[in-house]
């Protein structure tokens, strides 16, 4: 029998894990939050910012923990990781972030972002039934044309034959694994093609500011617009903030939330990402 890509499956509506899995398990109701690219530098604005951030969040329903999908940083420098650290504890939940590449000193070198995030690059977590895994897709300092780097790869082949493969799976991640979407890594299918046979449900990434969504049956594969207010997203949208989001019935629902940027105007020039062409 020939063997569909995970690629060919996501655009066929099909995913085998997930159906294979449907119907089954135990796993638990409860809301969380996901921001993405929030670029925090070393400004006076940038600290009214995440105050803003906070209080948004914690004006809505509360969520039971947080994920960070990469570019905590500008420059990756430890102060800017700090007052992103800081500011996110005052939520008095847990946060688990990504590495992106703007988290990088130098093209090798993000001494600063595991210091102040150890731990953080490839891992896992679980919640209430639900399995979460963080993975560093980043190529360096590099923003388009990249690669996910071995030693993710590898770290998936170690550590997925132990995983159970009917509960939910939620997958976050810096740079977007969705097809045809803006500076998707080269190698992204090598990813999903280690998934295939688990219970995914959701993939949230950033990298690419801008709302997109990739649909595959009860798999959606996604990135939002940046939470920051020193960078522009990369479609025309003004709007700055983060998805609060429910898992219920095995399932993730998102809504977008938006934070007030007034007085805090964009002063970086528009980014421009690389044209969106399918990669396999």
């Amino acid at each position: 029998m020939l063997q569909l890509s995970a690629g060919t499956l996501l655009t066929l509506g099909l995913w085998p894990g997930a159906l294979r899995a449907e119907g089954t398990g135990n796993a638990g109701n409860f809301r969380f939050a996901v921001v993405n690219d929030i670029h925090q530098m070393s400004e006076d604005r940038c600290a009214v910012w995440l105050e803003r951030i906070t209080a948004k969040i914690k004006a809505g329903a509360k969520p039971e923990f947080l994920l960070l999908a990469g570019d905590a940083s500008d420059h990756g420098q430890a102060t800017e990781f700090m007052a992103v650290k800081e500011a996110l504890a005052l939520l008095g939940v847990p946060t688990y972030t990504v590495i992106g590449n703007h988290d990088y000193l130098k093209q090798t070198d993000r001494a600063d972002y595991e210091k102040v995030f150890p731990d953080r690059l490839n891992y896992l977590f679980e919640h209430r039934g639900w399995n979460f895994l963080g993975l560093d897709s980043t190529d360096g300092l590099k923003a388009s044309r990249t690669n996910i780097q071995e030693a993710t790869l590898q770290w998936l082949d170690d550590r997925l034959p132990k995983l159970d493969k009917k509960a939910p799976l939620v997958v976050f991640t810096h740079f977007p694994l969705g097809e045809t979407v803006s500076n998707r890594p080269l190698n992204a299918g090598a990813v999903l093609e280690r998934l295939r046979d688990h219970n995914l449900r959701f993939v949230f990434s950033g990298h690419f500011h801008a709302a997109t969504e990739r649909q595959a049956g009860e798999v959606t594969l996604v990135t939002n617009r940046c939470c920051s207010i020193t960078r522009p997203n990369h479609e025309k949208a003004k709007e700055k903030g983060f998805f609060l989001c429910e898992a219920r019935d095995g399932k993730v629902s998102r809504d977008f939330v938006e934070v007030d940027t007034t007085g805090l105007a964009d002063t970086a020039p528009a980014a421009k990402p690389a044209p969106a062409k399918e990669q396999k």
